[in-house]
């Protein structure tokens, strides 16, 4: 192993995660014969088949999954070396990956402009996706830390929740029940949900609510995108249970509207998320601490 090249290293590292030549190459903005050749070089430079194809699949063989993580230990520790020795040299910059939950799209953009007034030298990778994926990327070290509602029970993770995080049911405005007071959980029962897809955390807090009340909720479309959702309840194809820090356009504007359920808004927190073995460069410490600081007051000018 020792004359294969830190991008062939990058390169198999990301062919390994996605499990996909193609994948590999959109990512890095490549050709599929690209990748192929620099795998192909790492598979000769190490002796050994790394993948393996059965069938229409891709697998890591076991060398491919021993190679894997050592690799992901060398680029990690050249990111650190990279950062460390910014740091020595008094410099402020650095960078940093960040992944969002989907619902948090809608202010970790401002967010993360934010911290850029004060640390402007600072580069910065923004990743939003659905909570299974950005446990994913947490567990594989393919971001630095996470935004998310419900930090992962299956992660060993240090996360401190920072901000509120409403959850509310919203209708369009020629909807029957818009107005109308104290609503009983009872009262939805045969309503029409849109609903995030399996995976979302708006989706598990949807479920853990209507199983607390014993209902069965009638799901008529599921979709992965907020947006998608809010168009559909405007259209009036349904109601949905949705984060409210998504909602601040279609509600001003009148096109949405909060129902009066008991039990609501559902509470929930906000966290920031990393894995307990990730070391804290001091741009990342820097982010990590200007969340924690100042994210709760520019939610609050969102309201």
């Amino acid at each position: 192993m020792r004359n294969a090249t830190i991008r062939q290293l990058q390169i198999f590292s990301v062919a390994a995660s996605h499990l996909s030549f193609a994948r590999a190459a959109e990512k890095l903005h490549l050709t599929h014969a690209a990748i192929s050749l620099q795998i192909k070089q790492l598979e000769d430079v190490s002796g050994t088949l790394l993948f393996e194809r059965i069938g229409k699949r891709v697998f890591l063989t076991e060398a491919g999954e021993i190679l894997l993580a050592h690799t992901r230990q060398i680029l990690q520790s050249l990111k650190e070396a990279d950062e460390a020795l910014l740091a020595l040299k008094g410099l402020k910059g650095g960078r940093i990956a960040v992944a969002v939950a989907s619902t948090a799209e809608y202010f970790a953009p401002g967010l993360l402009a934010e911290f850029r007034k004060a640390q402007a030298d600072v580069r910065l990778r923004l990743l939003i996706d659905n909570r299974a994926t950005v446990s994913r990327l947490l567990a594989n070290n393919e971001v630095d830390l996470a935004i998310m509602g419900r930090p992962p029970a299956d992660l060993d993770a240090i996360a401190i929740a920072f901000a509120p995080h409403p959850l509310v049911i919203v209708a369009g405005r020629e909807h029957p029940l818009v107005g109308a007071p104290g609503l009983a959980v009872e009262d939805l029962a045969d309503e029409t949900l849109i609903v995030r897809e399996a995976g979302s955390g708006t989706r598990s807090a949807m479920e853990e609510f209507f199983h607390e009340h014993a209902i069965r909720p009638r799901i008529g479309m599921e979709m992965a995108s907020n947006e998608a959702i809010k168009q559909a309840v405007v259209a009036g194809l349904g109601i949905s249970f949705i984060s409210a820090h998504t909602l601040g356009l279609e509600l001003a504007a009148g096109r949405l509207h909060v129902l009066d359920v008991e039990g609501t808004p559902v509470m929930r927190r906000w966290h920031i998320v990393r894995h307990k073995s990730k070391h804290l460069t001091p741009a990342l410490g820097a982010f990590w601490e200007f969340v924690i600081e100042c994210a709760p007051a520019y939610l609050r000018t969102l309201a």
